[in-house]
Parts: C-alpha cells; sequence; structure tokens
C-alpha cells in the first residue's frame, strides 16, 4: 500500500476518535442528562443519540472504510462484503431502536412528530440507507444479477453511501443542538454552561470522525486492489475492460507509429529522387 504509514495513522486516529464519540455520548446521558430507561420519561429519549452515534456514526463509519484495511486483502471478496453487509445491518438495528425510543418518548409526552428540520432530514436519510442496504445485498450478495448491471452500480453504491454518510453527520449536529436549545433552560443554551460547551465539543469531534473516514474512503492509493481479471466478478469486468481499452489505445498507438514512418520513409524517397 501506498502511504502506509500515513494510512495506519489515520485509521488509529479515527477508531480512537469513534471510541471518544461513544465515551462522550455516555457522558453526556449520565453526567448531564438522566441517564437511560423504557419508560416513556427523558431517560428513554437518551437511547436516540447514544444509539445513532454508536450506530449509524461509529459503526457504518467503520462499514465504509473496512474495505481499505490492507490486512483483509488476502480475504477473499465474498467474505469482505459478508462484513461489510453485517456492519450496516448492526448500524440498520441500532438506528430503528433509537427510532423507536423517540416516538414513544414523544407520544408519552404528547410532543408532536415530524416537525422539524432534523426529523425530516433525518428519516429521509435512515429510509434510503435501509433502501440502499437491501438493494445493495440482493445486487452484491446474492449472485442474480448480471455482472453488467453490478459493475454499472457500484459507482451509485459507493456514491451514495458516502452522501448518506454525510447526511448523518449533518442530522446528528442539527439533532444536537436541538436537543440543547429545548433542554438548557436555566441556565439557557445562549449562555454557554458546561453542559453546552461538552456536547457541542461532542458534535466537533463528529465532524473530524466523518472527515476522517471520507478521506481515507476516497484516496485511490488506499483501494483495495482487484483479484485479478476475473470476469465473474464486476471489479473484475470492470479491470478487464481497462485492460482491453488500455490494449487496444496501445494498439492504436503502434499503428499510428507505424504509419507515421513509412510516410516519412516514402517522403524521403520521393525527396532523394528529386535531386538526382
Amino acid at each position: 500500500m501506498e502511504g502506509y504509514k500515513t494510512f495506519l495513522i489515520l485509521l488509529v486516529s479515527s477508531l480512537l476518535l469513534g471510541l471518544i464519540l461513544i465515551t462522550f455520548a455516555f457522558v453526556w446521558i449520565f453526567v448531564y442528562a438522566e441517564g437511560l430507561g423504557w419508560d416513556g420519561s427523558n431517560p428513554e429519549f437518551n437511547w436516540h443519540p447514544l444509539l445513532m452515534i454508536t450506530g449509524f456514526i461509529f459503526i457504518e463509519g467503520i462499514a465504509i472504510i473496512v474495505y481499505r484495511l490492507p490486512w483483509t486483502w488476502k480475504c477473499s471478496k465474498q467474505f469482505m462484503k459478508f462484513i461489510h453487509a453485517s456492519l450496516h445491518l448492526i448500524a440498520l438495528v441500532l438506528v430503528a431502536v433509537a427510532l423507536v425510543a423517540v416516538f414513544e418518548y414523544h407520544d408519552a409526552k404528547t410532543i408532536p412528530n415530524m416537525y422539524s428540520l432534523h426529523s425530516w432530514v433525518g428519516l429521509t436519510v435512515v429510509i434510503l440507507f435501509a433502501l440502499q442496504v437491501v438493494v445493495s445485498m440482493i445486487v452484491y450478495l446474492i449472485p442474480i444479477t448480471p455482472i453488467s448491471i453490478r459493475a454499472a452500480l457500484m459507482p451509485v453504491h459507493v456514491y451514495s453511501g458516502l452522501l448518506l454518510f454525510g447526511g448523518v453527520i449533518a442530522t446528528a449536529l442539527m439533532g444536537i443542538t436541538e436537543k440543547l436549545i429545548f433542554s438548557l433552560k436555566s441556565p439557557s443554551y445562549s449562555s454557554l454552561p458546561p453542559p453546552a460547551i461538552f456536547v457541542n465539543t461532542l458534535g466537533l469531534l463528529i465532524v473530524v470522525f466523518g472527515g476522517l473516514v471520507f478521506w481515507i474512503a476516497t484516496r485511490p492509493a488506499w483501494k483495495r486492489p482487484p483479484e485479478g481479471i476475473n470476469k465473474s466478478s464486476p471489479e473484475g469486468a470492470e479491470v478487464g475492460a481497462a485492460s482491453e481499452y488500455s490494449n487496444t489505445e496501445k494498439s492504436d498507438m503502434e499503428l499510428n507509429s507505424e504509419t507515421a514512418r513509412k510516410r516519412n520513409l516514402n517522403l524521403d524517397e520521393a525527396g532523394q529522387r528529386s535531386t538526382m
């Protein structure tokens, strides 16, 4: 791997930062909030930020970069697909529980549902994420989709995954701000009491974690190498197509070069005859 030391530093940093995010979430809930519960009270709501940070940010971030781990490159691509899909499913389960917690809390407190921008964006991201997981498992884990379609959908799969992760980060920041505004009354959020400083710091750390995941996931030099030119896989098909194009381009260049050489020889011969 090119730039292995840099990759390792960023990977370790992202893992440590992810664990710090979860630790911050626990401190927020048990020190500055009212802990955890499941009785329609404030502690039930606290499951929402904890599970969202753990599942939708940390685990989902690891799922995005798992293909980049060089010590897994000796594993089969199919095995890594199952690992990738399993992490997504774990994240999806945690997100589902987090949604149940917040809706039950709102109903118990007679708080309206789905009125804020945070809820609109958040539910949209969750629905699209669930669709992404289901469609991707059908396309890439079950060998029924034609290879050409799988190869064509791969760029869309990668782009939509990163786009949704960015949406998760944005939704989390909106949710944190909304929660602090509603929960901090005396002293108010605008006076920046210790809970506000602490949770604002959590928001900044989420942004940094997202930035590390995006950087690791988008560096071409850290991409998992293809398992040879294998037409039975979308990656192999893409590599094969690229190789065929490269060979065709090379042949065309050689043909053009040969044509130009012959033309120059003909011109030289014509010039020699004209001087005789």
